[in-house]
């Protein structure tokens, strides 16, 4: 069976894919063709839906009802997730009433913050330009994403909100919901189960060679240095991601009970293999 399969000019998602794409993991069921998009593009992709796998936001979920959230591949931070950004210190007040650049409506970053701070006055752009704008003062904050979490200090500006910190308090220690991977439901739970297990192999094929697979993850390092890249992807492909387990599932069901109570995403029917 051919499969389209989405994923993120990221290394952390190259890094999970690495073993599959490569052909170094295969399987007797599938043979994939991936697509690579922002992650916001995808997101878009999967309300039509445009492909058969795809990476996505997980607040993404509550607009694609034609997908299966599968139980790897997720990216779930560890006490730590999006950051806001900007040239001086600010307090909540202050982030309510300013104009924020955010890496797209449906990414998960914009939901845990709106849930954090209450709505706010906003301007999406690509991620890869949100610390510039941020620096030059084209806006007031920026909502950062991806490895410029770790590396914002060298572009000039600084973190003055920590996202994942916030939601790590709020929940007791539940892993910060972000990213996750989807199937149409229209290939039936059995061949779900499957693919999600073949995407876990590719993962831990990954995860037991690292130097490899950071190497190929590195053309999707977007001129980082090399140790930066490994950090990020090591906070990003964890124990969460092989499979998302009870902690995993109870985050994603937290972020959407918390976000249905604030009628921030309408109500929807959450599937997860």
């Amino acid at each position: 069976m051919e499969l389209s399969v989405g994923h993120t000019p990221d290394a952390d998602d190259a890094f999970m894919f690495y073993g599959m794409f490569t052909g170094k993991v295969t399987s007797p069921d599938f043979t994939v063709t991936h697509v690579i998009e922002d992650i916001e593009n995808l997101n878009n992709k999967a309300t039509s839906p445009e492909l058969d796998v795809t990476a996505v936001s997980v607040h993404a979920c509550a607009y694609i009802p034609g997908y299966t959230i599968l139980r790897s591949g997720g990216s779930f931070g560890i006490g730590y997730g999006p950051i806001v950004t900007s040239t001086k210190k600010m307090t909540i007040n202050e982030l309510q009433k300013a104009k924020i650049a955010i890496p797209g409506k449906m990414t998960s970053a914009f939901l845990l913050l709106q849930l954090m701070i209450g709505k706010f006055d906003y301007v999406e752009m690509n991620f890869s330009d949100i610390p510039l704008a941020v620096k030059n003062g084209k806006v007031d904050a920026g909502l950062v994403i991806h490895e410029t979490q770790l590396s914002y200090s060298q572009e000039g500006i600084i973190k003055i909100l920590d996202v994942g910190e916030w939601w790590d308090k709020t929940t007791n220690g539940l892993p910060v919901p972000l990213g996750i991977n989807v199937m149409r439901d229209s290939f039936g739970l059995e061949t779900i189960k499957k693919f999600d297990k073949f995407l876990q192999e590719s993962i831990e094929f990954g995860l037991k060679r690292t130097d490899d697979a950071i190497e190929y993850a590195m053309k999707y390092g977007r001129g980082k240095p090399r140790a930066l890249i490994e950090k990020f992807v090591k906070m990003y492909v964890n124990d969460v991601t092989v499979n998302m387990g009870e902690n995993g599932e109870k985050s994603i069901r937290k972020l959407f009970e918390m976000a249905l109570q604030k009628n921030l995403v309408p109500k929807f029917n959450l599937k997860i293999a």
